[in-house]
């Protein structure tokens, strides 16, 4: 076992003192003593978030690291928290409101995580629904003072966030409302009292919801950007937050054009091969959606098929192409409480005592469901996607601090990685079933296409002559996801917007496979010019156990430092 080092020691106190300011962290953690509060959202908060980083960098400064691990943990926390800073300095916080991923929905969101099977459990829940009001109240003044300094999100994400907040501060749809009258502490109907402060906290969330929609609507829409592209400087920026490397935008979006017709011309090629000649990629989803082999009907079949799917995965791949650690073969797949469509992993916490669970949010009315297009997102949110790679560096505590394994998390890792485990399976056989192939093209088909629209609309880049020429647009935008993308219009709708504004995030995921690719081809090609044999589940165990890292970190770690993975 590896001694704790001083480096280790600021990384924990970093860790610790992010804990005590972010009481969501800490819910999503497994940190107790926390969920009954709120996150400080108002600029002092923001600030006080700037000052821990600016004060840990300080000490990394001056501090000499005694081993490789330690390399790792210096050059990997000067790039988060310095480019956290400089999105601070930049003033990033102060246009932070989108469809998807802004303070608006964590706050909602947390609840999903907060155990609810004890009175005091639900106690804790209406306290925390007490704290919302306060939290959304420094969120505005966040936003107000964005509107002072002319540095406001896009009257598109702005509308969407109105809705959003109007829906949670109804007194009969809200969330807030169904959770606490839903409650039921030890099998049964909360005492009076209880009642009554869940009642009241749903009622203080309402009203906290429908202020922060007025605030939006009145003051927030007449100041709001009209044009949806972000810019070069702030798509850097964002890029470089979600990636973790620093990449040339323009190359890469040459490459996501070509990324996009290379996957397009080999899924049409498998039409034809599960329709018959001259068949489209639409006859082909035709045909196999009438198949009774690939379909579910209703939600407990659908959860005990992810669940069996994702046991068969683990009980096939470990010993054989990784080694499994015994905590990591518990994967509970659920049926998330929210509606929205999406599939999500949630890590196991540092004791395992909450284990990594699947979620699978059910749109309203959706009662079939086709396994071929989802068996490779089972492999990507499970084994060997985000369950593996991230219950890996959780169970790698002998060798990782706190924050190497908890808090250093980025999509472009983390779900590059994903995406690379989905061709990965591929690779070693597990989707020789043409549907199942097919649905992992049709999901690779959607990430290609997210870096030309993504990258096309926020740098302004030329469209293609069949949508017109110009630049892309949201418009222009909207019929390259209809041309390219196998769901229905909700679902699309819900994905431009989340594209427009989130930007830098969703090309993250296909960027980040193709640097997972080009560093294992590095490694490899390290390996055999040292006269080595290259061993890819060696790789894949020593990437692993580094945990979540900037992908120029990683590289660095892996390949530019000399060292071979076989």
């Amino acid at each position: 076992m590896r001694d704790a080092t001083p480096v280790d020691a600021i990384a924990e106190d970093h860790t610790r003192a992010l804990v005590d300011l972010s009481p969501l962290l800490a819910t999503m953690l497994g940190v107790p003593g926390r969920d009954h509060l709120m996150d400080d959202f108002s600029p002092a908060g923001h600030a006080a978030l700037a000052e821990l980083n600016r004060a840990t960098l300080a000490r990394l400064d001056a501090a000499t690291p005694v081993d490789a691990t330690d390399e790792v943990t210096v050059a990997a926390m000067r790039d988060r928290l310095g480019l956290e800073l400089e999105s601070f300095e930049a003033g990033d916080h102060l246009r932070d409101l989108n469809n998807i991923a802004s303070p608006l929905q964590a706050m909602r969101d947390i609840f999903d995580l907060m155990p609810h099977a004890t009175v005091e459990h639900w106690g804790t829940i209406a306290g925390r629904m007490s704290a919302l009001p306060a939290a959304l109240d420094g969120y505005v003044e966040t936003l107000r003072a964005g509107i002072a300094a002319g540095n406001t999100p896009a009257i598109r994400q702005v509308e969407l966030a109105v809705a959003e907040s109007a829906g949670l501060a109804d007194p009969e749809a809200s969330f807030f409302t169904t959770f606490a009258t839903g409650a039921e502490p030890d099998g049964a109907a909360p005492d009076a009292g209880l009642a009554g402060e869940l009642a009241a906290g749903a009622a203080a969330a309402r009203a906290a919801y429908g202020r922060l929609a007025d605030f939006l609507r009145t003051e927030l829409v007449p100041a709001a950007r009209a044009e949806d592209a972000a810019g070069r400087e702030y798509y850097q920026r964002m890029s470089r937050l979600f990636v973790g490397a620093s990449i040339d935008l323009d190359e890469t979006y040459a490459w996501g054009v070509e990324e996009l017709a290379r996957v397009t011309a080999e899924q049409e090629a498998l039409a034809r091969e599960i329709a018959g000649p001259g068949a489209s990629v639409s006859d082909a989803v035709a045909a196999l959606d009438r198949d009774p082999a690939h379909q579910l009907e209703g939600t407990a079949a659908l959860k005990a098929w992810m669940q069996e799917t994702s046991d068969a995965a683990i009980a096939a791949l470990d010993g054989v192409h990784f080694d499994i650690p015994a905590p990591l073969h518990a994967l509970e797949c659920m049926i998330a409480p929210t509606q929205s469509g999406g599939i999500y992993y949630t890590g196991p916490t540092d004791d395992f005592s909450r284990p990594g669970r699947m979620w699978w949010s059910v749109p309203p009315g959706v009662t079939t469901f086709n396994t071929w297009r989802e068996k490779t997102t089972v492999y990507h949110e499970g084994v060997p996607g985000h369950h593996l790679q991230l219950g890996q560096a959780v169970y790698n505590a002998a060798e990782l601090n706190t924050w190497r394994r908890q808090i250093c998390w980025l999509s472009g890792h983390g779900e590059g990685w994903a995406l690379y485990a989905e061709r990965l399976m591929e690779e070693f056989g597990f989707l020789t079933d043409p549907g199942d192939r097919f649905g992992m093209l049709d999901a690779q088909r959607l990430r290609a296409t997210r870096v030309v629209l993504d990258l096309g609309v926020h740098l302004g880049k030329p469209a293609f002559e069949q949508y017109g020429g110009g630049t892309w647009d949201a418009d222009k935008a909207w019929q390259l996801l209809v041309d390219n993308v196998n769901m229905d219009e909700g679902f699309l709708r819900f994905e431009l917007n989340r594209y427009l504004g989130w930007p830098g995030q969703a090309p993250s995921y296909k960027v980040g496979q193709r640097l997972w690719e080009q560093i294992r081809a590095e490694v490899a090609a390290a390996a055999e010019s040292r006269g080595e044999e290259f061993s890819l589940k060696d790789f894949h165990s020593k990437a692993l156990n580094l945990g979540s890292l900037p992908l120029d970190v990683l590289r660095g770690a892996l390949v530019d430092c000399g060292t071979s993975a076989g």
